[in-house]
């Protein structure tokens, strides 16, 4: 990225050489060739976890600054970049415009509980202060963690009773394999389940099974909704009761409201293990649900509540939930933080790499 770039230490402060403020449609093929033109500070930083999630005990993500204030773009190190590109698009959305004016001051989170022993349950769940609503991670090994995910759901149970629970497999299980699986679940109140396969056609099949079997439990796509074409098909084909919407993942706030609106659905926010910065984009999008989204009184619980997997998060004091829910507003990092999280030199190369392969596409890719 040129002479002044990350280089040696995780936090670049490099002043733009000009003012871009692209509107809240920005045009990327207008994005000059270097980023650093755009945000002002980049920091690469390596949070620790309290547990295993989604395969990892530590979490990379990179901190932009722009004209509007900080933002994040921490696509999973394995996506590929015309996927990780899109992630890019929603930092560049938040650090350069102000997202839509909110419809509430604050929004209520739902507590995340990882594939742990069920022993530790009643662990993680007290990280989430007020929080009223759960959602458990299933299927780490298909059906053979079915005894398991139904022992961290008794667990929880005793943990929080009255909890509204949510479960998501992340599309683990095969047809079949999801048809014995929800039977064994519909013995718990369950809100809904999330992805129990990946394939929407698959969805389609496996909602259809649990209405004919009467069990009572609401089928959500979340992977499935991963681009803009996305919830016409799922709606199209019935093939959930509920989309799981993520700021980063769909390109940004506005992408994800125009998304929302596409499929019909009711939506529940969630995060994409974002840092505090990250999660303040989230309950911008929570906070400006239509009323479509949202029937019944006031906004689902949002899956936002996950700064409390962090050991140590980018802000002082974190985003987390008060109460059970979270503020409205923008984060910004503490500059301590920024330093004691500060990753490794040769992840800071690979992160500005990715920067820069990632912002090209933008540049160059229509849109």
């Amino acid at each position: 990225m040129g002479d002044s770039a990350i280089g040696g230490g995780a936090v670049a402060t490099t002043r733009s050489r000009k003012s871009h403020t692209p509107g809240a449609n920005i045009a990327f093929a207008a994005l000059p060739a270097d980023p650093r033109e755009v945000f002002s500070r980049i920091a690469v930083l390596s949070l620790p976890m309290v547990t295993r999630f989604r395969g990892i005990t530590t979490r990379e993500a990179m901190l932009v600054e722009g004209p509007a204030g900080w933002a994040e773009f921490s696509p999973f190190v394995e996506y590929a970049v015309p996927e990780a590109s899109r992630w890019l698009a929603a930092a560049l959305e938040h650090a350069c415009t102000e997202p839509p004016p909110p419809q509430v001051d604050a929004v209520p989170v739902n507590g995340t509980i990882p594939a742990c022993p069920p022993g530790s349950v009643a662990e993680v769940a007290a990280r989430y202060s007020g929080v009223c609503t759960f959602k458990i991670k299933v299927a780490e090994h298909g059906l053979d963690s079915l005894a398991e995910d139904c022992a961290r759901i008794e667990a929880l149970r005793t943990a929080a009773p009255g909890a509204q629970v949510r479960l998501d497999a992340n599309g683990r299980y095969t047809v079949a394999e999801a048809r014995t699986a929800l039977r064994t679940f519909s013995r718990f109140e369950l809100d809904y389940i999330e992805q129990p396969v990946m394939d929407v056609e698959d969805l389609a099949r496996v909602r259809a099974d649990v209405d004919r079997a009467g069990l009572g439990i609401r089928i959500a796509a979340d992977e499935s909704i991963r681009k803009a074409s996305d919830p016409l098909r799922v709606a199209a084909l019935g093939a959930a009761d509920v989309i799981i919407v993520k700021v980063q993942p769909l390109g940004g706030v506005r992408a994800a409201l125009n998304v929302i609106g596409a499929s019909g659905l009711p939506a529940v926010v969630s995060s994409a293990l974002d840092t505090s910065v990250g999660l303040s984009a989230g309950v911008a999008l929570a906070a400006s649900l239509p009323a479509s989204a949202r029937p019944g009184e006031g906004i689902p619980a949002c899956g936002l509540g996950t700064s409390a997997l962090f050991r140590s998060d980018v802000a002082d004091p974190p985003l987390r939930a008060a109460g059970g829910v979270l503020p409205v507003g923008r984060v910004t990092p503490a500059e301590e933080r920024l330093s004691a999280l500060a990753a490794a030199p040769d992840r800071v190369r690979w992160w500005t790499d990715r920067l820069q392969r990632c912002w090209d596409h933008l540049r160059t890719s229509p849109h």
